[in-house]
Formats: C-alpha cells, structure tokens, sequence
C-alpha cells in the first residue's frame, strides 16, 4: 500500500491539488476534422478521448516510492535464483480509497530485479491470480522457451522456473505479462517491474548507481481515477486506453527528494498506448545516456526525450542547491508524427507534470562524465544474408494477424537480417522484437538521430516512415519454440497485430506451420 502521508508544505512553490486535468480548447477546423476521426472511430467502437493537460496543476504531495529490490539466493551449482508471485490486492492511489489491482509479491508493480552480466539465473514465477498469465522478459536475450510469451502460460496456482545465463551489455530492461488478448488487462492492472543488468564497462564509469538515492527508477503510467480517486477504466482511443493523470511507481503526485549532485533517473514507459515526450520544465537539455539495450557511446542533450510504450531511457541531470525542478511530458502531433485531430485523440496533444526533484541545501558533488560512454560498433550491413519486410496498417503486419499454431518467419542461426519496419497507415504503431537488441541503420532513408544509434529493442513507427534495423542472432536455435515480434501498443498487440519468428540451425525449418506467401522476405 503506498504512503499518503504529505509531507511539509513548501511555501516557495504552492500549488493547486491536482482535482480533474483541464481539456485543451480545439479550434473549429479541428474539431471538424476530428469528429470526422471520431465517427471513423465509434464505428469500430473506439471513443477518442479528450486532450488533457495537468501542467502545473499537480501537488507533488506524495514521496516517490522506490520498488524493493528483488531477494535473490545461490543455488548449489551458483545459479543466482529470483522468485516472483503474481498476485491480486488492494492500493490506495488516493488515502482511504482502495483500488483493486494486481502486483508482482505485492499489491501493484513488482520489485526490481538486478543481475550481472555472465552471471546464471532462475526466477520462479507462481501466479497465485484467478487467471493465467505469463511474464515477458522485456529486452533480454534468452533461450525462445525462457522467453514468456503468450504461448508460455503460467496457470493459476503453478509455478514457472525459466533458467538461463545474462548476456548482454549494461541495460534496463523490464518484466510483464504478455498473455494473448489479454496483455492490455494485466498490464494496467499492475503487473510490471524493472530488471537492471550490470556490467564491468558501466560500473567502471563515475556514473550514479546507488538505487533509490541517486539512480532513481521512474516507472511512468497513466491511469484514470473517480473523483474520490478509485481506479477506472480510461477512454480508449485507436492506440488503446489513455488514462488522464499519470502515476509514478504506483503514486500520484509524486517528488524525490536528492541529495546528489549528478542523478540518474531510469525511464520506463509502462503505459499501454501513451507515448511521451519527457523534458524539464526549464527547458534544459535532457542528458540522455542511454537507451534500450544500454549505454549510448556519448551523452546526446536533447529538447525531449520520446519513449513510446515499452522503451527505455537512462538520463542525467545536475541539481543545484534547494533547487526544485520538474519532469514533464509534453506531446505535439509533430513529435508523435501524426495529424492533429488524430494526434489529439490518441493522446499526442496532452502535457503532464511527471516528477518533481528537490535538492537538499547541501549536495555531494559528482565528476564530470568522460567523453566516451561506450564502444559501440558500427553498423554494418554487409554481412546482411536476408532483409525482411514488416508492414504495419490497422491491427495487422503484413496483412494478418497472429495465429498462436503458426510461425511467420524462421531465421537462420549465426546470421544478421534486415527487417525494414513501415508504418503505412496514418495512425499510431511501435515495433518490438524479442530476443535481440537491434540497431537502427536508417530512418527514411538518413542515418538515425543519435538519440536513436544504440542499442534497441523497440522503436516509435511514426505513419508514413520507414525504418531499416540490424539485427545479429548468434545463438538461441530451437525449431519448436517461436520468439514474437509485435506493435507494443498493447490495444494492438491484443488484436493480434504480431508474429512469430524461429530460430534455426542451417537447414532447418520450423517445427509449427510456416508461412508460405512469404513475398517479404529475400
């Protein structure tokens, strides 16, 4: 249950407690165009929900809870064993007011898990819920039959032991549910964690790392509440359900209180359709250090950071004394690349205040970041052996949706693939890929941003772009065991809008159904 107990006021910065967000006023053109969208929507049954903005209209009341980490114990043969329950309970998301929600050994989200790289593992994950589930390992490179997609089930009152060693680099990645259909559900309902990955480059560098004090896990979704602060359920526009405040490691209106110099904040979008646009309200320039997969080679200062849902990002900011600053979230169609009266309804007009920093009067200082974070290689297409072509439009990848007895492309062992990702509709899309960490060899056409040259595992598919990925499978062959790859926009993906993909030794083929029309693929 989280801790609703106000602290002092700060007479220095008063504000308004956060009632009910303010909708932005539309223009008459756009409100025309939009209600052309919205009767488009209702006939398939979605009601686009309002803009909203709380920007400046947020008491950060409530200290920033930071999620336990994980227990763990050594096994005999030195595996490094987790355990995990999932499980239903109640949270206060607002004093006396019990939420149903569901949780990772505890009411709402789960602990944070932190492995290090070459180190083996096990998590034993129990559902003690009414319902089967599953849990995804969101970013890591694993065995296909340790992976937890929808085809893994955990039943309720079983026990599931994936095993399996780390790695990979330096990253922050993260654990959820991922059951067919029902993925949306789960998610908002609670049922997500973080899972670090350490390693000797990352902790050789004068980086913060001491969780919860100066590294700070900032675990981002929004929700919808009743006027006496129950839990409901959001509008739900084309991308899926868009909740009109935000909570912040299970908390509404949240601050951190630093007493560190350098601070490092671990961004995660757990929304399930939301995609944000992080920044400082002062309009200083977002240190961005990593990415999905890890560290960036060089710190990139940007404007805002955008993370559609499931993406990761690792920033830096520096605090002065007594200083408060706060994190923000605002979306433009420009940013999302949609067009207005769709950017609105699918939440890409609307602004939130996230976060609020307080710096103690005194700071412990922290050095300079060197110029060079990583090596990273570069990125090289000649040794592509197959380039694949995944069109997104409506709730489909190239013209269909999953089927849970068929595979859609099986990759060769020990090879590096193409996949040119394209949006080819107007509306919202993401791309995730199990099992790999990708590079991004284009957008467009033109190199990436540099936000966008490290390691990744999922991507923002703006309508109408294109986006050429590298992806190197070195290992992990099993014709019986299908990996996923999926629009990450949790709405979609329970539609169906993924497929499944194998990896084989030369030679070999799938052991489920394969696609036979495969004119993707060369």
């Amino acid at each position: 249950m989280i801790d609703r107990t106000a602290p002092p006021p700060r007479p220095e910065r008063p504000r308004p407690r956060l009632r009910r967000p303010r909708a932005f006023a539309a223009t008459a053109a756009s409100a025309a165009i939009g209600a052309a969208v919205a009767l488009a929507f209702a006939g398939c049954g979605l009601v686009g929900p309002t803009p909203v903005s709380t920007i400046g209209e947020v008491d950060f009341d409530t200290a920033l809870p930071v999620p336990p980490l994980a227990e763990s114990s050594v096994a005999a043969d030195g595996t490094r064993v987790f355990s995990l329950e999932a499980q239903a309970g109640t949270t206060e998301f607002a004093p006396g007011v019990p939420s149903e929600t569901w949780g990772f050994d505890g009411a709402y989200l789960g602990p944070t898990i932190v492995a290090e790289r070459g180190e083996r593992i096990r998590v034993d994950v129990a559902n003690a819920l009414d319902e089967p589930t599953t849990v995804h390992w969101h970013g890591m490179h694993l065995p296909a039959e340790m992976d937890g997609g929808p085809h893994q089930m955990v039943d309720p009152g079983e026990t599931w032991s994936p095993e399996w060693e780390v790695d990979q680099q330096a990253a922050t990645l993260w654990y959820h549910p991922h059951p067919h259909g029902e993925t949306e559900q789960h998610v908002a309902r609670g049922l997500a964690g973080l899972f670090l990955v350490r390693d000797d480059v990352e902790t050789s560098l004068p980086l913060p790392r001491e969780y919860g004090v100066d590294d700070l896990p900032v675990v981002v979704q929004d929700a919808a509440f009743t006027d006496d602060g129950r839990l409901e359920s959001a509008a739900r526009g084309f991308a899926g359900r868009m909740g009109d405040e935000l909570v912040v490691n299970g908390a509404r209106a949240p601050y951190a209180e630093v007493g560190d110099e350098l601070v490092r904040l671990r961004l995660l979008n757990a929304s399930t359709a939301r995609t944000y646009a992080f920044g400082w309200e002062d309009g200083r320039a977002v240190d961005l250090i990593a990415t999905d997969g890890g560290l960036l080679e060089a710190s990139v200062a940007l404007d805002r950071v955008v993370l559609s849902p499931g993406e990761r990002a690792e920033v830096l900011v520096r605090m002065t004394p007594g200083e408060q600053l706060r994190l923000q979230s605002v979306m433009t169609p420009e940013a999302a690349g949609l067009k207005p009266p769709i950017a609105a309804m699918n939440g890409a007009t609307d602004a939130f205040d996230v976060l609020e920093l307080r710096a103690a009067d005194t700071l412990d200082p922290a050095p300079d970041l060197p110029p060079r974070l990583a090596e990273l290689p570069e990125v090289d297409e000649g040794d592509v052996a197959t380039t694949r072509t995944f069109r997104l439009d409506g709730f489909e990848i190239n013209g269909r949706t999953m089927r849970m007895d068929h595979v859609d492309e099986t990759v060769t062992v020990d090879t590096t693939e193409r996949w040119v990702v394209e949006n080819v509709s107007e509306m919202p899309h993401s791309f995730h890929v199990h099992d790999v960490q990708f590079r991004i060899a284009a957008v467009d056409g033109a190199p990436p941003a540099a936000e966008l040259a490290g390691w990744k595992d999922t991507i923002l598919a703006r309508p109408g772009s294109r986006y050429e990925l590298v992806l190197r499978f070195e290992d992990y062959a099993d014709p019986d065991t299908p990996y996923m790859y999926h629009c990450h926009l949790l709405l979609h993906e329970d539609q169906g809008m993924m497929g499944r993909f194998t990896v084989v030794e030369p030679g070999q083929r799938a052991t489920m159904t394969e696609e036979t029309d495969d004119d993707h693929a060369h």
